[in-house]
């Protein structure tokens, strides 16, 4: 179907104010700090590592890292080959680990190796569960760097969680909406939540850098009550459940920039608790994150939701643009379970190829939820194309006694859509230069 949309609905202050706040975005940049490595190395082949894709080098790797504390930082070094490591690396502070060009580390895949549990978080509830794989807890000053590549070898045993893990989720929402105190929610062995891949939990001064991500048991990059943050250059072949890329949840300061995604879920999500526990968290919302020259691959581009309880705000997206294929391209998703808030969202300058919608915006996110409708307002498109959109061009949904509001379209190209566009329950809505089909051009002349 072919579609001219030049709407105006109820100019508001927000929609003439809401070109792309180029100044924000370099006061955030500019503010976050590269982490301070102290000038001590180690190569982990000087203390006995093998990268023999075989030899268990999980102490070698533990002596590293206490040799860096003892060092008060530094860098760990591994060479080309294949390192595996039958359980986690756990970080300290001031510490680089460098994976080069050529170098692999292959995490084992035995439930067992990721235990004694340590305290994280599993799809926004906070309870102690099997480590992930790369953990950092309190630490400030860490980075993972080089040109190599990181293998959660996920495709197997805990691929074969997913199907197990209903019991245990529902019970880790259970807590979560009791209020169960926090060292009582036990879970590991028994309970099937998979771990993240990487998760630096309450840290600062974090960089990720031109690493390789494959094959995540779960979540890939976790950046869990941390602030600070640079993660550039990586690239992702990451096709199992729950693959997201990249997670902030309660974060601050994040930029996210030329990260090449092939994921098998989310590129980004950004999120922020969930439910009781995230309503709780009111006072640390995900905030201030830039991200910028990314192209995205997987089930949705840009995502932000479902678990945002705590709230999402101050978000921004440019110069991005997909390979091949995206359910969604711009994703904002919460339910009347959740609370909380969206705002401040400014996407600018995306390209896409064909997805099933193009931007979607919901407040009723899979009908869920009773008494927490959370709001969202303030919310910016610019300059986006889409070839096709098999689905929808634009969703809006809010309910009627909570609306969407104040949301800016302006220089919107769908160029074919199944459905042109579906608003409901919103309020201030802008449409400037929005195209969904053919532009129209001068009508013609009745004969």
């Amino acid at each position: 179907m072919k579609y001219l949309f030049l709407l105006l609905i109820s100019c508001t202050s927000f929609a003439q104010n809401s070109e792309f706040p180029t100044a924000k975005v370099d006061a955030i940049v500019n503010r976050i700090q590269l982490p301070v490595i102290p000038s001590y190395q180690i190569n982990v082949l000087k203390l006995g590592a093998k990268g023999d894709s075989v030899t268990n080098n999980k102490a070698v790797f533990d002596k590293a890292m206490a040799l860096c504390r003892k060092n008060n930082g530094g860098t760990i070094i591994v060479p080309k080959g294949i390192y595996k490591i039958n359980g986690p690396i756990h970080f300290v502070s001031n510490v680089n680990l460098k994976i080069e060009k050529g170098a692999k580390i292959k995490f084992s895949d035995k439930p067992e190796d990721y235990l004694p549990m340590v305290l994280t978080s599993w799809e926004g509830t906070m309870l102690y569960n099997y480590s992930p794989l790369i953990y950092a807890y309190e630490c400030s000053n860490i980075a993972i760097t080089g040109e190599g590549t990181i293998d959660g070898e996920g495709g197997k045993t805990w691929k074969s969680f997913k199907a197990k893990e209903g019991a245990g989720k529902n019970l880790s929402r259970e807590m979560n909406h009791n209020n169960i105190p926090v060292k009582d929610r036990k879970f590991g062995d028994g309970y099937f939540l998979r771990p993240q891949m990487i998760q630096f939990f309450n840290c600062k001064n974090i960089l990720v850098e031109n690493i390789r991500i494959e094959n995540s048991p779960f979540w890939c990059l976790h950046l869990l009550k941390s602030q600070s943050i640079t993660v550039r250059g990586v690239r992702y072949k990451s096709l199992n459940y729950n693959n997201d890329g990249i997670d902030p949840e309660y974060a601050k300061d994040v930029l996210i920039e030329n990260v090449t995604f092939d994921n098998g879920d989310d590129n980004v999500a950004i999120k922020a608790g969930r439910d009781h526990e995230g309503r709780a968290n009111a006072a640390t919302p995900s905030e201030n994150i830039v991200i910028r020259n990314c192209n995205f691959k997987g089930l949705h581009g840009v995502v932000i939701g479902s678990e945002m309880s705590a709230g999402v705000q101050n978000v921004y997206v440019e110069n991005c643009k997909t390979i091949g294929y995206l359910k969604r391209g711009i994703y904002l998703k919460t339910n009347a379970d959740r609370g909380g808030f969206i705002k401040n969202i400014f996407v600018r300058n995306i390209e896409l190829d064909e997805v099933e919608d193009c931007l979607y915006i919901t407040a009723n996110y899979h009908g869920e939820g009773n008494g927490f409708q959370s709001e969202i307002s303030n919310v910016s498109f610019s300059n986006i194309t889409c070839n096709k959109a098999t689905a929808s061009g634009i969703v809006i949904q809010g309910f009627p006694d909570k609306k969407v509001r104040n949301i800016s379209l302006n220089n919107i190209d769908i160029k074919w859509a199944k459905n042109a566009i579906s608003c409901t329950n919103a309020e201030n809505v802008v449409l400037n230069e929005v195209f969904i089909g053919e532009k129209a051009t001068t009508p013609s002349a009745a004969k």
